[in-house]
């Protein structure tokens, strides 16, 4: 009898494409799956939906960039994706996170330079749209600081923010994708400057905003934990303490750490 983990990554090599056949895996076919063609045609089976599923998965998440190359490429590249990408959790939400790197690499996808960051977009807009609920930041907390505390405080940014920095307008690409808007396609300039991106779930839905250089950095280090006394060269005073209080009322931030 072979070990369980045995079994595993025999199951796991014919599902995934990794093993060209039985012959591959005979533990496998010896214990868990009829002999012959019975056993193939169960495989074929299981090896389809499983495919099936994390294809329309990839689908889901990634709308704007399905509709960019086509369904058929799409779904060429998805299955090569997940042949070296497996799931590591049981929740289709958290499948993907390495489709936009994967996608910037894609030879076959090299004349569309922009696709890994439109790819990039679509991620943070689905991780925005399935973070978790979380209670409004209490004020409370920053109330019982002393001056002395305040300075050092850090915060924790809502689980849902995101913050990308591309190198081509995904975001408009992403909009004019998505609503079919083929003159603002046309218009669009690749060859500009980076944009810088926020994305959050606000009471209205998704959002995503663009932010001039220095708001982004002072947001990106603020939402990684920096303390405000190591923030005061994003900026001058008042803009610090214009976007502090922003993110704050904004629910971009839910709690202190000192």
């Amino acid at each position: 009898m072979p070990a369980l983990l045995e079994l595993q990554r025999s199951l796991r090599g014919q599902l995934l494409g990794e093993a060209p056949s039985l012959a591959d895996a005979p533990a496998l076919a010896d214990v868990l799956l009829p002999q012959g063609d019975a056993g193939a045609l169960c495989l074929a089976i299981y090896r389809n939906t499983l495919l099936g599923t994390l294809v329309n998965a990839l689908r889901l998440t990634f709308p704007a960039v399905q509709r960019l190359v086509g369904a058929e490429f799409f779904d060429a590249a998805a299955r090569e994706f997940i042949r070296s990408h497996a799931p590591s959790s049981a929740c289709l939400n958290d499948y993907g996170a390495e489709f936009p790197r994967f996608l910037s690499s894609f030879t076959p996808a090299a004349g569309l330079s922009y696709l890994g960051d439109v790819a990039q977009l679509e991620w943070a807009v689905g991780r925005a749209l399935h973070a978790d609920d979380v209670p409004r930041f209490d004020f409370a907390q920053l109330a019982a600081l002393d001056e002395a505390a305040m300075s050092r405080v850090s915060f924790a940014a809502h689980p849902g923010l995101s913050l990308l920095r591309l190198m081509f307008p995904a975001d408009a690409i992403w909009r004019a994708v998505l609503d079919q808007n083929d003159s603002a396609m046309a218009a669009i300039e690749l060859n500009g400057a980076p944009v810088h991106l926020m994305i959050e779930r606000d009471a209205v839905g998704v959002q995503v905003r663009r932010l001039d250089a220095s708001a982004w950095d002072f947001t990106l280090r603020l939402a990684a934990g920096t303390p405000l006394y190591e923030l005061i060269d994003c900026g001058a005073n008042e803009q610090i303490h214009g976007w502090l209080a922003e993110h704050l009322s904004a629910g971009r931030l839910i709690g202190v750490t000192r």
